[in-house]
């Protein structure tokens, strides 16, 4: 049987990648720190995943677990041994295994000259790149070569909603019906895994922005405009309709964008689109306000889902007025939950809003971006 290691056992890495790889014939290893869940997987051995709003349930077999922390032996064998490498373990968290992959690879090209590709399925761009940067960074400059010629970093990009959620069933995930996998074609070392449920294209860049600016953006602007509007639910912010009215407005923005510079057929973006919409308005998809807002700093950043769809309509000679005001609600999200919000409100107390504009987007001062977003403020 073909064997799969994918970091982050969480309900995105059981209800999406592990799902699918397990259909695929791999017998799938989670890696994880959390110790209750590693033994929750080992003891049982399989889980289920259920789509909301059925009874039926697909169960997950051929999976087992190891604890990074206390097993590292055990987790570079199966790096030395495995078929294919996924993450789903959220941005932030790859430097932080970057270290144990590269101890990994390391063993593995002394026995093993398989090819073997490391897909970083993760919610942001060039997320395999990112983690092939952090290996590097902890090879030695010997092994290198070998790395090179035998292991590949695809980038990818990736999409099911899957919320927040109590389960009295062990391991149990409910996810959305609609998923998507869409892996660079020219990322791949040797043989292109055959995995039902991951598609390889030619235009990963397409698909990464279509999804980013459709579906993260179109989310992230109704988190921000519910917070400044006391909504604590996404499916609640659905509701409301001037919060819909300005989501479509930023999404014809958007369409605008990914149309004009990819060529996507006006009718097919659409439904796409609305496809978003509709997902959004599923109570059983709903997440809390503040979950989907998290992380402002990311988010505002100069390559993320709202400054750069921005930046790229001005460039084209169109006013992103709806994005403007949607970049000026996440500069007042102050959630004390969250750090990075903490981080952005103790900056625009000591420095003020126009250095902050800045400091976080990268717009430069004066500019009619610039200009836009503080008129929202």
């Amino acid at each position: 049987m073909k064997k799969a290691v994918h970091f982050g056992a969480g309900n995105i890495g059981r209800g999406f990648i592990g799902l699918l790889l397990s259909k695929a014939g791999y017998h799938v290893t989670f890696v994880d720190v959390a110790a209750p869940l590693v033994d929750d997987i080992n003891a049982l051995g399989k889980y289920n995943v259920q789509i909301f709003g059925r009874d039926d349930k697909i169960q997950v077999d051929n999976v087992s677990a190891i604890n990074s922390n206390t097993n590292l032996d055990d987790l570079l064998n199966a790096i030395v041994e495995a078929d294919i490498v996924t993450t789903a373990i959220g941005p932030n968290i790859l430097k932080f295994i970057a270290p144990n992959i590269a101890k990994g690879l390391t063993k593995r090209v002394e026995s093993n000259q398989t090819p073997l590709n490391i897909i970083a399925c993760e919610n942001m761009v060039g997320g395999s790149t990112v983690l092939k940067n952090f290996v590097y960074e902890n090879l030695s400059d010997e092994v290198k070569p070998k790395i090179d010629k035998l292991i590949g970093f695809p980038d990818a990009a990736v999409d099911r909603i899957v919320p927040a959620q109590h389960n009295e069933e062990k391991l149990l995930v409910k996810v959305e019906e609609f998923s998507e996998w869409d892996v660079d074609s020219k990322g791949f070392v040797g043989e292109r895994p055959q995995i039902d449920g991951m598609t390889i294209v030619d235009n990963l860049n397409a698909y990464i922005e279509r999804k980013l600016f459709t579906v993260n953006t179109g989310h992230a602007s109704i988190a921000y405009l519910a917070y400044q509007k006391g909504i604590n639910d996404i499916s609640a912010a659905m509701r409301d309709e001037n919060i819909v009215e300005m989501a479509r407005r930023v999404w014809k923005e958007t369409g605008e964008l990914l149309i004009e510079k990819y060529g996507f057929d006006p009718e097919v973006h659409g439904k796409y689109v609305k496809t978003a919409e509709n997902r959004f308005s599923n109570p059983y998809l709903s997440d809390e306000v503040t979950r989907v807002a998290r992380g402002p700093k990311r988010k505002l950043s100069p390559k993320d889902r709202l400054v750069s769809p921005a930046t790229q309509l001005l460039e084209r000679g169109k006013i992103p007025e709806a994005l403007a005001t949607v970049i000026a609600a996440a500069f007042k999200f102050d959630f004390d939950g969250d750090p990075e919000a903490v981080e952005i409100q103790t900056y625009i107390k000591e420095n003020g809003i126009e250095s902050a504009i800045t400091h976080f987007t990268g717009v430069e001062e004066g500019s009619r971006l610039y200009q836009l977003i503080r008129e929202k403020i």
